[in-house]
């Protein structure tokens, strides 16, 4: 990520699935586009161990460390072992572009 508080530019919106995540390691988020034109982010570390998720399939994100699994419209858990939702993330959409908030 970027320093000094500025908002950091993660993808173009094009790159996100309807229905489905997009990871991005860099930047430590997940940034999903449940329905056409409704984009959200969350953090990519899951909240059972601190794994990084490294998946997005059939409406979840995943972590393969111990099998939880996300919703993307909300990042509450789908299947356990976590028992806490992923970490909302802020982010803006212009012009075709995704663009991360500084935390």
């Amino acid at each position: 990520m970027t320093g000094g508080g500025e908002r950091e530019p993660v993808a173009r919106t094009g790159a996100i699935p309807v229905g489905g995540a997009t990871i991005f390691a860099r930047a430590g988020v997940v940034v999903a586009q449940p329905s056409p034109g409704v984009f959200v982010a969350f953090d990519s570390t899951c909240p059972h161990m601190g794994c990084t998720v490294r998946g997005a399939a059939a409406g979840t994100i995943n972590c393969f460390c111990h099998g939880s699994r996300f919703r993307i419209a909300d990042g509450t858990v789908a299947g356990g072992p976590a028992r806490h939702p992923l970490g909302r993330r802020a982010i803006t959409v212009r012009d075709g572009h995704i663009w991360l908030e500084p935390t």
